[in-house]
């Protein structure tokens, strides 16, 4: 080692290095001692992750605030929509049926397309902003509505401001948190998202117990909290400043996916292809013999367990590897739905519905965190879109086939089916493995 850097080794050690010294050395260190004496503070740079007590970011903690709000808003209007519907508009069980299917299509199909959108324009919060806007404006469309179609309208909006947003939003929280601790991110985000789907059911009981059942005038109050979201998302949110990607087209191949974001493609499909509607676990409740109030009180119960669990869920995934975290959450589907179908009396679903929600738990945040290691950041709305889109495709797809089992088998058919599935999928992300599996440990 050269005599200056022996010297300069023991004079760090003693104390002892002079300011000159210091000035030699370590010019850049100086110079912010200099400037943070004259009170200038280093600006961080953009996108730079400044984490709180939680663990978690500034923009990570505002959009779960935004989803919670709007998900309280959602929640207060989704349970009443099919009595609103088939009650007060006289509209047949098809429709109920017809208005779901499109809208959830809609947002399905949007998803890949906004994912896109944002990774060329390279902006995710204008899409987030829209999209929650959107959301927002279909509770003032859905409080005018007087027929039918207009609900058709309103629904069409709202999941179109899904669609929008969903891809952009979970890029921008995988861009706003640290590798190590994006499974603590996304678990956050859907804890708060989950509360709001507790606390919007509840808020809608009491607001129909007191307001005599005018649905449309619950509709428009469930405007506000939508609106006090999109407010947070306008002023508190800060996206890093990039430049618009100068690719002339899309040009997105399979061939281009990460291998291991192919394989986890290829599993999940099979896995949602058993992953049918949650419709279908409200409709074993009612055939185990539950009343519309203790179902709705089951379903909150299974809101609160998946919004407990989804942070630690986050947390853990970050220690020990996503991979694992999955792996049991996959398992957990399989045994909770093949005891749903074995289930003889309501009493086992007091337990079933808490373990569905930490199944949930263990695999929506935990899900998103270990696809956002399968891309890089560029391409992280693109693919976070195509995942989305594709499952969504295949819920619809699930749900057909849980009809048909329902319909023509018997309900118990409709779950052990979704175990199987579960199963299979578990024991292929068991078996194939994964090239960076060490990676996430």
């Amino acid at each position: 080692m050269p005599a200056g850097a022996v010297r300069v080794a023991r004079d760090i050690t003693r104390g002892s290095l002079t300011e000159e010294g210091r000035e030699t050395y370590f010019p850049v260190a100086a110079g912010r001692r200099r400037m943070a004496g004259k009170g200038v503070r280093r600006r961080s740079m953009p996108g730079e992750s400044h984490e709180n007590r939680l663990g978690i970011s500034r923009n990570v903690l505002v959009l779960g605030l935004v989803s919670f709000f709007n998900d309280l808003a959602s929640e207060m209007i989704y349970p009443l929509v099919p009595i609103f519907l088939t009650s007060v508009l006289g509209a047949p069980a098809t429709i109920v049926g017809l208005i779901e299917g499109i809208a959830e299509a809609t947002a399905s199909c949007l998803k890949v397309v906004s994912g896109w959108l944002s990774d060329r324009w390279r902006k995710r919060k204008p899409f987030t902003v829209a999209g929650y806007s959107f959301s927002a404006a279909s509770k003032v469309i859905m409080s005018l509505a007087f027929a039918w179609p207009v609900v058709l309208v309103a629904r069409f909006v709202d999941r179109f401001g899904k669609g929008v947003r969903t891809s952009p939003r979970d890029a921008l929280i995988s861009e706003s948190s640290h590798s190590l601790s994006r499974g603590r991110s996304f678990g956050f985000h859907r804890a708060l998202d989950t509360m709001g789907a507790v606390v919007g059911p509840l808020i809608a009981i009491m607001a129909i117990h007191f307001l005599n059942e005018r649905f449309r005038l619950v509709f428009f109050l469930s405007c506000i909290p939508a609106c006090v979201g999109v407010i947070l998302l306008v002023f508190l949110i800060r996206e890093r400043g990039t430049e618009e990607s100068t690719e002339p087209a899309l040009r997105f191949t399979w061939r281009g996916l990460d291998p291991d974001f192919k394989v986890f493609l290829l599993i999940s499909i099979i896995f949602a292809l058993g992953n049918s509607s949650d419709a279908f676990l409200i409709l074993r409740a009612q055939n185990l013999g539950l009343s519309t109030v203790l179902v709705i009180l089951a379903y909150v119960l299974f809101n609160v367990t998946y919004a407990v669990f989804s942070m630690p869920a986050g947390v853990v995934s970050d220690k020990i590897g996503p991979r694992k975290v999955l792996l049991t959450g996959f398992v957990l589907f399989s045994a909770v739905y093949f005891l749903y179908g074995m289930a003889g009396t309501s009493l086992y679903l007091w337990f079933l519905f808490p373990f569905y929600g930490v199944y949930m738990a263990l695999t929506e945040g935990v899900g998103k965190a270990y696809i956002s290691t399968l891309c890089s950041p560029d391409k992280a709305g693109t693919v976070f879109g195509l995942y989305q889109t594709t499952i969504g495709l295949c819920t619809f797809f699930a749900s057909l086939i849980a009809g048909f089992l329902w319909t023509y088998i018997g309900p118990r058919a409709t779950f052990f089916f979704g175990s199987a599935a579960a199963l299979v999928s578990a024991l292929l992300f068991l078996v194939m493995g994964n090239r960076r599996s060490r990676a996430c440990r």
